[in-house]
């Protein structure tokens, strides 16, 4: 019975375990002691379009309409460090996000959005220091102080090495520039998280519950060891690390594998790593639902798939959801697919009644025994990692990467034998043909783009940008140099992503 029918109880929390409660490690019940009782996640909608005219137009629509945190989906010329005039662009411009080239483009894309008042998410590997620098220039020219900064990049070099393939450098050179940024966030912006360590996209080329948490956490060891490595305290940048998972169809199991994951991360801190500040003992984490889940035959039924995700979620404990919209395994959202996918979240907040209790799961025998066996195959895989030489030399091996496809391999052959049912997909077709309508790539705002990024490079001080350039050059020989200041030198003096990502490559070489 909801709360709104009865009188207001004081007792949010049911569980049968209270020697753990909720907001005390390891954070089985969630890392805050009234969880959503007090606040609701963070509702975010990733998006990107062909230019950032666009992308600003969406944004500014689903602040409107009710998100409390951006999500920033960038093209894949963006990812990989290079300028959308480049000749490996071609064709990929503002295909699947917003090319970012220059200051420019940063301003056109958060254009009246007030950033020390809006949580901002950037989905970036390989070029995250210059699409954070980016940000810190352009919060500097609007006065807005660094210390009021909320959000994350997503700074995660390994799992591209194993399931992605946006990587540039090679994986020791990656590092340096992850742990530059936590330095330097530690230093000047404490609100910023400076990585979201993901599972994610290992989830979506086919790993399992297990090997999303075992591959996510040995490639989080890998980060905190760097760190420490580089003189770093874990005690204080352990408070800026975040994750990312996949939120996929299991119900009950992904309600475990989200409680699992805060009892991994919190053991792991304290007794690997002798942490003892509590937030950095924390593992908060973003969910967003399954694109592998989703299905271009029936796309309607995606609705449904997201809902139980997104509450899988909710009942898991999570800091932020991004629901996908119903269209996406055949495009870009439509306006109203992602309104409806805000939609989904909004009515599990304020309808559904789950938010009114702390971890309502809590003493169920099931998800208590599955939560127990998860922590445990998890503990398992991560000591098998580590007996390789942890997770670089087991990138190195392609241990992740064959587990991945064996998994992926498994799971296909039970679709074609249908021991696994997927509803409208290879049981339960529809025998006549839908008709919808799909977002549509402008191609003029892709010329657009060209023609600001030409416009750009032609109105600029090409010497102050060449010494900006070559300052970077320099620095980046030294290891023990922090980049970040230098790459906002760059920035400053006009300097692209694509001219940026080139001086590194000059000096660090590029992984193949």
């Amino acid at each position: 019975m909801s709360k709104k029918s009865t009188s207001k109880e004081s007792k949010i929390f049911y569980g049968s375990n209270y020697s753990e409660v909720p907001g005390e490690a390891p954070f089985t019940h969630g890392i805050y002691s009234n969880m959503y009782t007090d606040r609701k996640w963070t509702m975010r909608q990733y998006a990107g379009f062909s230019n950032a005219k666009e992308s600003n137009e969406r944004y500014k629509y689903l602040l409107k309409n009710g998100v409390s945190g951006l999500s920033v989906a960038f093209d894949l010329p963006t990812q990989t460090g290079y300028d959308s005039d480049h000749s490996l662009s071609v064709g990929e411009v503002g295909k699947v996000g917003v090319p970012i080239c220059n200051i420019d483009d940063m301003k056109l894309l958060f254009n009246d959005i007030p950033l020390d008042k809006v949580s901002i998410s950037m989905t970036i590997n390989s070029t995250a220091p210059i699409l954070l620098g980016f940000l810190i220039v352009l919060a500097k020219e609007q006065n807005i102080s660094l210390s009021d900064l909320r959000g994350t990049v997503q700074n995660d070099i390994l799992k591209e090495y194993i399931a992605r393939g946006t990587f540039i450098y090679p994986p020791n050179k990656s590092m340096r520039l992850i742990t530059d940024i936590f330095e330097y966030c530690s230093d000047n912006m404490p609100k910023w998280n400076t990585i979201s360590i993901s599972g994610y996209h290992m989830r979506e080329a086919g790993a399992t519950a297990i090997q999303e948490l075992g591959f996510t956490f040995s490639n989080a060891i890998q980060y905190v060891e760097s760190a420490i490595k580089k003189g770093l305290d874990p005690n204080q940048f352990g408070k800026q690390i975040s994750f990312f998972f996949n939120g996929h169809n299991d119900f009950l199991e992904e309600v475990a594998k989200f409680r699992a994951a805060r009892r991994i991360w919190a053991k792991i801190m304290k007794e690997r790593f002798e942490v003892s500040e509590k937030k950095a003992l924390m593992c908060r984490f973003h969910v967003q639902t399954a694109g592998s889940t989703l299905t271009a035959q029936q796309p309607d039924n995606n609705i449904v798939r997201t809902s139980l995700q997104a509450m899988a979620a909710v009942l898991g404990g999570a800091q932020s959801i991004h629901t996908n919209s119903k269209d996406e395994a055949l495009s870009l959202p439509t306006e109203k697919s992602a309104e409806t996918a805000l939609r989904t979240q909004q009515i599990i907040a304020h309808e559904s009644g789950v938010c009114e209790t702390v971890d309502p799961l809590s003493g169920s025998f099931f998800v208590e025994d599955l939560t127990q066996k998860i922590e445990t195959e998890t503990f398992n895989l991560i000591k098998k990692i580590d007996d390789i030489g942890g997770a670089i030399e087991a990138i190195n091996s392609q241990f992740q990467e064959n587990e991945i496809a064996t998994s992926a391999y498994e799971f296909q052959k039970s679709l074609e034998s249908k021991d696994s049912i997927v509803v409208g997909m290879n049981q339960y077709r529809s025998s006549s043909k839908e008709q919808f309508d799909t977002q549509k790539i402008d191609e003029s705002s892709i010329e657009d783009q060209l023609k600001r990024l030409k416009d750009f490079k032609e109105n600029r001080d090409d010497n102050s940008v060449e010494e900006s350039l070559q300052a970077i050059r320099e620095n980046a020989k030294d290891e023990n140099t922090n980049l970040m200041p230098f790459i906002i030198t760059a920035i400053e003096s006009k300097a692209t992503l694509g001219e940026i990502s080139d001086s590194l490559r000059e000096i660090f070489g590029q992984h193949y």
